[in-house]
């Protein structure tokens, strides 16, 4: 057996060690530390030659890659390897400087964000009193932090001003109150009249003339006509305002058909008509709101033949309307019966309850009926 010349030997040794130096050398991606310790060991002119290398791959990945998805991980150890050079932003290839410098103030924002936490504590006053500071904040425009304050000082609540203040909405609208507060303000004063119209099997149009009460709901009163006119419109005024039964106020839109002889009429009657503004038809929307119940709930069900059908349509559905429909905008009570409370549970569970068709069978009115022993 022949014995290996000992200059080969030492050939295959050199070509081991050199192939396990460049095999550690390499590290897997994204062991950045390994690949770094690995550097240390590396000659200059290594270095160099490998720089230019990978310079030149990130160039030819630059036209195809238009941009490159980073994870955070990527992005902070951009911005910590950059702090240990001063040729940062010319080492920088597929970002461009100023957002690396983004990255950087965001990272000291969250690390700031970080340290600044403070341990957020519970109220040390009852939901039930912020509740209410934020109901009469809400319910009072005019008032500021000390009023509120003295509001609860009379309800027995001691809080302090500043305390107030930390649950007063941040945005709080003008003190001028709003066209929906007057409203809700003064509803049981306000009257507010509109034309609606509806047309016949032949297309003729015939106008409806409704009034009612803004509180309550209740429809005043109602009429048809073929031409309304200003005439006609004040004589319904007259009608619907017997024996000086008048509001405070009247609303209605800007319709020719309210023209002089209406307002001498509402005048004579010291009422006070207030107009809403061009084209904006929420301003009378709970009369607009009814118009549509009107429509949608029965006029759109029936074929029209001429004014009278119309007139006893509206004035069936008024009837049904005042006397047994509820409204969400009252809290589901019906218009003729406001004032007064509500049937309980336990009186309609000692009674039978009767159902009546009405409006042509479209509807039905339910009502409590006592049992008979």
């Amino acid at each position: 057996m022949m014995i290996p010349d000992l200059h080969f030997l030492l050939l295959l040794l050199r070509l081991s060690i050199n192939q396990f130096v460049r095999r550690w050398s390499k590290p897997a991606p994204g062991l950045l530390a390994v690949g770094t310790l690995a550097d240390l060991t590396r000659s200059r002119t290594d270095l160099v030659v490998e720089n230019a290398m990978l310079r030149q791959q990130l160039i030819i990945l630059n036209r195809q890659v238009q941009r490159p998805r980073l994870t955070n991980h990527d992005r902070f150890r951009l911005v910590v390897l950059a702090r240990f050079t001063s040729f940062w932003q010319q080492a920088l290839h597929i970002v461009q400087p100023d957002t690396l410098l983004h990255w950087q103030r965001e990272l000291f924002r969250i690390y700031w964000r970080h340290k600044s936490k403070t341990n957020q504590h519970k109220p040390h006053i009852a939901p039930e009193t912020i509740a209410l500071i934020k109901q009469l904040a809400q319910e009072n425009r005019l008032w500021g932090a000390e009023r509120i304050r003295g509001e609860l000082l009379k309800l027995g609540i001691k809080v302090s001003k500043r305390t107030i203040q930390r649950y007063l909405p941040k945005k709080r609208c003008k003190a001028s109150q709003t066209w929906a507060t007057f409203l809700k303000n003064h509803a049981a004063e306000i009257w507010a009249c509109d034309f609606t119209v509806v047309h016949d099997l032949f297309f003729r149009p015939t106008y409806i003339f409704l009034i009612i009460e803004l509180q309550s709901r209740r429809i005043i009163h109602s009429a048809v006509t073929l031409s309304p006119t200003d005439a006609w419109t004040a004589q319904q005024l007259r009608e619907a305002t017997p024996w000086g039964q008048a509001p405070k106020y009247l609303l209605h839109d800007r319709d020719r058909k309210y023209g002089r002889i209406f307002a001498a009429v509402a005048a004579s009657s010291r009422i006070k008509v207030l107009r809403t503004p061009i084209q904006a038809p929420k301003a009378n929307a709970v009369c607009e709101r009814i118009i549509g119940s009107l429509k949608r709930e029965y006029l759109d069900h029936m074929l029209i033949w001429h004014r009278s059908q119309v007139h006893q349509l509206v004035k069936e559905y008024a009837e049904y309307y005042n006397r047994a429909r509820p409204h969400q905008g009252i809290h589901q009570r019906i218009p003729e019966r406001y004032d007064r409370s509500q049937l309980t549970r336990a009186i309609c569970a000692q009674a039978r309850i009767t159902s009546t068709p009405v409006l042509g069978g479209l509807h039905h009115h339910y009502h409590c009926t006592p049992r008979l022993n």
